[in-house]
């Protein structure tokens, strides 16, 4: 019986021993989950490397491309038109013969007016005799009466006939200068029946065609229009948001919807100060000339523009979302850098900046890991172990 009862006390020995010995593996396991295991959990950073390139800060703008000067040619005389002598695209000189009007009309009135002024010139020489015949007249009258030898009525009669005669010797040359102005517009009026080309150029359009009655009391009809295509002149609508930035002089590169790889380059020529309004939305005119010798540019066609407004090459870069506000420098910067496994803050001098890329004037070197994000190792998902019949989490 006494050996029995001394095993007692070893076997509690043993049972204690090993319920210390369970806590110590929970424990362990426990430590291990929350401290060790925890780096799936750690939070890690999105980097990109400091890179060299070149930066432009532009402001974006449809366009339509057109001729710099361009001219519509009219008539100023109403009449059937007879005849044109050029077909769109003939490049014509200037003062070349474009069209002509029936000058039926005009040459009649111009021959009226001629004959007008003929029987005019006869009359008034007829009238400048008649004087001489007055005038003599008149002194032989005046003689008489002075000796008495004839009556006062009839000195005064000799008189009246010269003055009278000398009025329309007056009245003829009067009627002789209207008529030789009124001759002058109506020749004028017959050399507007040909139609020529008041500068050198293109022709890019024609309105009228042969056959065609036009009527020039009211307005000018237009029979053809001509461009001069050597410089083309590309409209730029920019909305009043951006227009502030916009000055003469500043350089600007367009591309065509068709051409979109190749870029023509050009600076801005003007400002137009009053605007249009397209479907309630503000837009100022900017007008940019170019060069067009290749005729590679045509009328009326689609571009994007593109001001620049500032330009760097071969400078460090670094994306926009690297950027954080400076708390001690107002309007400073600072970034931060993953070096050695560990983020380092940094203050940066920033220049030029888009919406994607700014320029980093001081404060980073080529290479640099700049963090631009942090993200986590793992989903945060549960994690669980067993030990014998019981589950943790």
């Amino acid at each position: 019986m006494s050996g029995i009862t001394s095993r007692f006390p070893q076997l509690k020995d043993k049972r204690w021993l090993a319920s210390v010995a369970l806590f110590g593996v929970l424990v362990a396991a426990f430590g291990w989950y929350f401290i060790g295991g925890s780096g799936d959990d750690a939070a890690s950073y999105r980097t990109q490397p400091v890179i060299k390139g070149d930066l432009e800060k532009t402001v974006t703008a449809l366009a339509q491309v057109r001729p710099k000067t361009f001219v519509d040619v009219g008539t100023q005389v109403s009449g059937q038109l007879r005849k044109v002598e050029v077909e769109i695209g003939d490049v014509v000189k200037q003062g070349q013969s474009l069209a002509q009007i029936d000058p039926t009309v005009y040459q009649t009135r111009v021959l009226a007016g001629r004959a007008k002024i003929e029987n005019l010139k006869a009359q008034l020489e007829q009238a400048r005799a008649q004087l001489v015949l007055d005038q003599a007249r008149e002194d032989r009258a005046r003689q008489l009466y002075a000796t008495n030898a004839t009556s006062k009525d009839a000195f005064e009669l000799a008189t009246a006939n010269f003055k009278i005669n000398q009025a329309k010797i007056g009245s003829f040359e009067a009627q002789i200068k209207e008529m030789e102005a009124t001759l002058q517009g109506d020749e004028a009026n017959l050399n507007y029946t040909k139609i020529f080309a008041p500068q050198a150029g293109t022709v890019v359009d024609q309105i009228a065609f042969e056959g065609q009655t036009l009527n020039a009391n009211q307005t000018a009809p237009i029979i053809v229009r001509i461009a001069d295509l050597d410089v083309m002149t590309v409209w730029a609508q920019v909305a009043e948001a951006d227009v502030p930035r916009i000055t003469a002089g500043m350089p600007v590169y367009f591309t065509t919807l068709g051409s979109p790889d190749k870029r023509y380059t050009a600076t801005v020529r003007q400002v137009l100060p009053t605007p249009q309004t397209v479907n309630d939305v503000i837009l100022y005119n900017v007008l940019i000339d170019v060069p067009n010798k290749e005729r590679e540019l045509m009328t009326n066609m689609t571009a994007q523009v593109f001001f620049v407004l500032g330009a760097v090459k071969d400078s460090l870069l670094v994306p926009v979302a690297a950027l954080r506000p400076s708390q001690r420098d107002k309007g400073g910067f600072t970034v931060r850098v993953l070096e050695n496994g560990s983020v380092k803050m940094k203050r940066v001098t920033v220049g030029l900046q888009d919406r994607n890329l700014a320029e980093i004037k001081s404060g980073l070197n080529e290479g640099d890991q700049v963090v631009i994000g942090q993200v986590a190792r793992s989903d945060q998902k549960q994690k669980s172990f067993s030990f014998g019949n019981s589950k943790f989490r």
